[in-house]
C-alpha cells in the first residue's frame, strides 16, 4: 500500500467514523472502503496511535464489537461547560416562532410549519428535535405521508406545564380569527408570552433546551 493510498484510507476511515452515531464493525468498515478485512483492521489500528501520538482530542477504541470515535478523558472538561452552556442557550425568534406553532397546531407538518412562518422552516425543525422539544408524532394520510411534529414532555416540563391543555388560549388574544392560525407574527407573540407566564421574568425567554 502506497502512502498516498494509506492516506486516502485513513482519511475516509475518520471520515465515515465521523458520521457514524454507533461503533462501526470492521466489516462494515471493510465493504464500505472496499478493503479486506486485515487491512481495515491494521487502518484502524494504525489511526488509533496517530490520533493518540499526535495528541488529539479524539480517540479511537474498538467497543461492543466495531470501532468508535470518543472524546479525549482528558478533554472532559471544557467538552461538558461547553455542552451546559449550549444547553442553556436562547432560541431564537425562529425556533421560537417554529415552536410555538408546532405547540398550538400539533401534530403538524413540515410543509404546514413552513407555509404559517413563509419560509423554509426544515433546519429550524432538526434544531428543535435535537433538543428535545418537538418529535416525530406519526404520518400524515396525505400524499406523501409527510412526517407530523408535535411538543415532548420535555417541552411541557421546561415551560412547567403539566398538560397541552394547560396552553393558553389563544381566543383571547386573536378574538374573530382564534381558529384561524395562518398569522405567524400574532402566534409568536402568543407563544413568547406563554413562556413569560409560566417561566417567569427571571428566566431565558426559552422554554429550554434538550
Amino acid at each position: 500500500m502506497t502512502d498516498d493510498v494509506q492516506r486516502h484510507d485513513t482519511g475516509a476511515l475518520e471520515a465515515l467514523l465521523f458520521v457514524s452515531d454507533e461503533p462501526l464493525t470492521s466489516s462494515v468498515i471493510a465493504q464500505a472502503l472496499e478493503l479486506d478485512r486485515q487491512t481495515t483492521d491494521r487502518l484502524c489500528e494504525r489511526l488509533t496511535k496517530t490520533l493518540e501520538d499526535r495528541g488529539s482530542g479524539l480517540v479511537l477504541r474498538n467497543v461492543a464489537g466495531g470501532w468508535r470515535l470518543f472524546t479525549h478523558p482528558d478533554t472532559q472538561t471544557s467538552v461538558e461547560r461547553f455542552i451546559l452552556s449550549s444547553r442553556q442557550a436562547r432560541l431564537t425568534k425562529a425556533s421560537l416562532e417554529t415552536l410555538a406553532i408546532v405547540a398550538y397546531k400539533q401534530p403538524v407538518t413540515r410543509h404546514q410549519v413552513g407555509s404559517i412562518r413563509g419560509v423554509n422552516s426544515d433546519g429550524v425543525l432538526r434544531a428543535l428535535t435535537d433538543r428535545g422539544l418537538i418529535e416525530e408524532a406519526g404520518r400524515d394520510e396525505g400524499p406523501g405521508r409527510p412526517v407530523l411534529y408535535g411538543t415532548t414532555p420535555q417541552f411541557l416540563e421546561r415551560l412547567g406545564l403539566p398538560s397541552l391543555a394547560a396552553l393558553p388560549s389563544l381566543a383571547p388574544l386573536l378574538g374573530a380569527g382564534a381558529g384561524d392560525l395562518g398569522d405567524a407574527s400574532d402566534l409568536v407573540v402568543h407563544g413568547e408570552d406563554a413562556q413569560d407566564q409560566h417561566a417567569g421574568a427571571d428566566r431565558p425567554v426559552e422554554p429550554g433546551d434538550g
